[in-house]
């Protein structure tokens, strides 16, 4: 196995598209650690992005946060103007895995990893974040649900390489927020999750809303009903009966050992109306 240390993303980019059998790149190394100890996968090449000062920092700017792909959750817990501008992002963030991951793990990896219950992800989606790429010949820029296509798998092409993640800035009277159901209290994967973004007017009426499920389909699931449901309300019982109503419904889940079809169906409907609570209140409702 090789083992490269580049210093700039197109460099780790080209390494990623020259790299002969299974090429990996490592960050924090919570899941690719994990899949090696278990002899799940044998890597030819492992590309580690620490060293790419491009990585390594959050940034604040005029038009919203830049998080560079080696950043850790801790780090975005404990940087105050993210969590005030997007509390319910960094506790989605701040939900994977223990203390100690969470001084390794990134939102990029999370992103990457392309699992249906990663916790991140729908609290991504639902905030509008973009993916800033680099591939060996260009550069572009995706929405986060354009990344994950199923289950481990993701549209990056080879020799593409995720540099950052950013946050729009947030308008105001905004609010988001993320729950997740699991078995436990801590250091579990989530059965269902829910993430909701909604901007307020004057009047403390809702005029925009994203609202994303995760775990109960492939993929991390933006549904707009939803959100239909509860614009130009003031989040009223009936608009919240019509969002548990939508979200049920989008859902595809699979019946396993920690959650059936009908369990899953249910708590997604029950958890995005809790979350759109919390993030009305967090924008200025009552």
């Amino acid at each position: 196995m090789k083992y490269q240390t580049p210093k700039t993303t197109k460099e780790a980019a080209a390494l990623m598209l020259r790299g002969k059998g299974n090429a990996f790149l490592l960050a924090g190394g919570t899941d690719l650690m994990v899949r090696m100890r278990r002899d799940l996968i044998e890597p030819d090449l492992v590309v580690d992005i620490k060293h790419i000062a491009t990585m390594q920092s959050i940034t604040k700017s005029t038009t919203g946060f830049r998080l560079g792909a080696a950043v850790s959750a801790a780090e975005m817990g404990e940087n105050a103007a993210l969590k005030k501008a997007w509390p319910g992002v960094v506790e989605a963030a701040n939900l994977i895995g223990s203390d100690q991951i969470q001084n390794r793990c990134t939102i990029v990896g999370n992103l990457c990893n392309a699992s249906p219950a990663a916790d991140s992800v729908p609290a991504l989606i639902a905030a509008g974040a973009k993916v800033s790429i680099v591939g060996p010949e260009r550069r572009r820029t995706v929405a986060v649900e354009k990344i994950v296509t199923g289950p481990g798998t993701t549209s990056l092409a080879r020799g593409e390489v995720v540099e950052a993640i950013t946050l729009p800035k947030r308008p105001s009277k905004s609010g988001d927020a993320y729950l997740r159901f699991v078995p436990r209290s801590e250091m579990d994967i989530a059965v269902v999750g829910a993430a909701v973004s909604l901007t307020l007017d004057r009047n403390l009426v809702i005029k925009s809303a994203r609202i994303v499920l995760g775990a109960v389909a492939p993929t991390a699931l933006l549904v707009p009903a939803a959100a239909r449901a509860i614009v130009g309300t003031q989040l009223n019982e009936a608009a919240l009966t019509k969002l548990t109503d939508a979200c049920s419904a989008a859902c595809d889940p699979i019946d396993d050992m920690r959650g059936t079809v009908e369990f899953r169906t249910e708590v997604a409907g029950v958890l995005a109306q809790r979350a759109a609570r919390i993030a009305y209140q967090r924008a200025g409702g009552q």
